[in-house]
């Protein structure tokens, strides 16, 4: 293998099995020039078969598809709608009509408010007119309607035996007013006070006072004794009242 200086033109010979094909640098001997030195070109091969790969025919193209015709549509005769010309100065208002589903729903709930305050009204109105009803089958309720001024006698508890008298004590004037108090119901009750009034010829009230029965609650049938006196009963005491206390008195 022959090299050139391309600086000097000084010719060498030199080993071509050391340069590799990408080829190395080298530097002329004379001059001190540099280069980049190919190697040679490698020597065809006697024992390769020579091999010309033939083109692949392109894929024939696809066969064309039929269109469709479109299907005919259908066309309506538009009819003309003719109105009368508005006298000048007439313009139609367009007023919106209120939403039938907006007002639908404020009526229901008016409606519901409506029975709620009803409903309200009537258990009230039944609590009260009804009480001695409510006592007698829930007997806590009792000192609830006491403790709101609302006399109570719980259906199935009375009086009986009722009876007062006048008598002298260590020189003085005492009424003793004496009694029962019984449960007439299937159930346990409760007790209320118990308030003696008196009253004159003309139903007038003189006085009165109330006291705590011995008991504060009856069995179903039950019984109980009361005893009740007044020092010094008013002048003109015609009769008296005994019944159950409201909560006021």
């Amino acid at each position: 293998m022959i090299l050139t200086c391309p600086q000097c033109d000084t010719r060498y010979q030199a080993d071509g099995s050391k340069f590799p094909a990408a080829g190395r640098n080298v530097r002329c001997a004379k001059c001190g020039h540099v280069w980049h030195q190919l190697g040679p070109p490698p020597e065809p091969d006697p024992d390769a078969e020579l091999f010309v790969e033939e083109p692949t025919p392109p894929p024939p193209p696809p066969a064309p598809v039929p269109a469709h015709e479109p299907e005919p549509v259908a066309v309506q005769p538009r009819v003309a709608a003719f109105a009368p010309p508005a006298a000048e100065g007439d313009v139609p208002e367009t007023v919106a009509a209120p939403s039938a589903s907006r007002w639908g729903g404020r009526i229901t709930v008016l409606a519901g408010w409506i029975a709620l305050v009803a409903l309200i009204l009537v258990i009230g109105w039944a609590g009260i007119s009804f009480r001695d009803n409510v006592a007698t089958w829930v007997p806590q309720t009792a000192s609830f309607y006491n403790a709101a001024g609302l006399a109570v006698s719980p259906k199935g508890i009375a009086f009986t035996d009722v009876a007062y008298q006048n008598q002298m004590e260590d020189g003085q004037q005492v009424l003793a007013v004496t009694g029962k108090i019984v449960n007439r119901s299937n159930h346990e009750l409760t007790v209320p006070l118990v308030r003696v009034a008196l009253f004159d010829a003309e139903r007038h009230e003189l006085y009165h006072w109330t006291f705590v029965p011995g008991v504060a609650t009856l069995q179903p049938g039950g019984s109980a004794k009361f005893r009740t006196r007044l020092s010094s009963p008013p002048a003109g005491t015609h009769n008296l009242e005994v019944r159950f206390a409201n909560g006021s008195e």
